[in-house]
């Protein structure tokens, strides 16, 4: 289960990173609260993981979510550039996602 909350949190952190921008610097109320929420959220769902995954495996994993995730939302909604190099850079996190998490296999 710790997995299944770790991988929610890494989507929420995508969500609070979205909307944050969306906020304009919390000058937005909505996108303000939703970013407030999501955070919560996404810090008690990491926390509830690391009662049973290592500090290192949990945080690398829930930001290395995020980061890749708020990287493809930026592209996908956002309009921001896909050049080769931010992709390439993208994938070597997800490599190192990988192996983070065959590591912690046991």
């Amino acid at each position: 289960m710790a997995w299944v909350f770790l991988i929610v949190a890494g989507g929420l952190e995508v969500v609070w990173a979205f909307f944050m921008k969306q906020s304009e610097g919390f000058t937005r109320p909505v996108p303000a609260a939703i970013t407030i929420v999501a955070m919560i959220a996404s810090f008690a769902l990491l926390s509830w993981s690391m009662r049973s995954l290592p500090l290192g495996t949990a945080y690398t994993i829930w930001t290395g979510i995020g980061a890749v995730g708020a990287f493809l939302v930026g592209i996908m909604v956002l309009g921001e550039q896909a050049s080769a190099m931010r992709i390439a850079a993208a994938l070597l996190i997800v490599s190192g996602l990988v192996l983070m998490k065959l590591s912690s296999q046991g």
